[in-house]
């Protein structure tokens, strides 16, 4: 039996965010692109998550920072709360909570997220990095 998703789909990991990691497979809305690159940031793979980044971005992130981050932080769990298309743009905004546990006690990171969509491909724009 394969293991749950880490996203919260509660589906399984090989049918749900697997293919998007192995390249087998693009996300189609932005919602999957947050699940996956969360589901990204649980498993470590640091590559997928500057690589769903814009292209613009990806240059000036911190491949050693993110991944430090993802490997220290102790995942619990993830809870979309809303998923935003931009009307007349080629743009989303997925409000979501990302649970995790530091030093005992289980701490919330929210987070409105800015999605764009380029040549059939959803991103993630980074607002720390010009």
């Amino acid at each position: 039996m394969s293991k749950q998703c880490p996203c919260g789909s509660y589906q399984p990991y090989t049918v749900c965010c697997e293919p998007f990691h192995l390249w087998q497979q693009f996300p189609k809305a932005a919602e999957q692109l947050m699940r996956s690159r969360y589901s990204a940031y649980v498993l470590h793979q640091i590559d997928y998550i500057i690589q769903t980044t814009l292209p613009i971005q990806q240059k000036q992130l911190d491949y050693e920072a993110i991944r430090q981050w993802s490997i220290q932080t102790d995942w619990q769990g993830l809870k979309v709360i809303q998923t935003k298309h931009l009307q007349g743009t080629h743009q989303a905004k997925v409000t979501f909570e990302a649970y995790y546990q530091e030093e005992g006690e289980l701490k919330v990171h929210y987070e409105v997220s800015t999605f764009i969509k380029i040549a059939q491909r959803w991103y993630f724009k980074d607002p720390t990095v010009c």
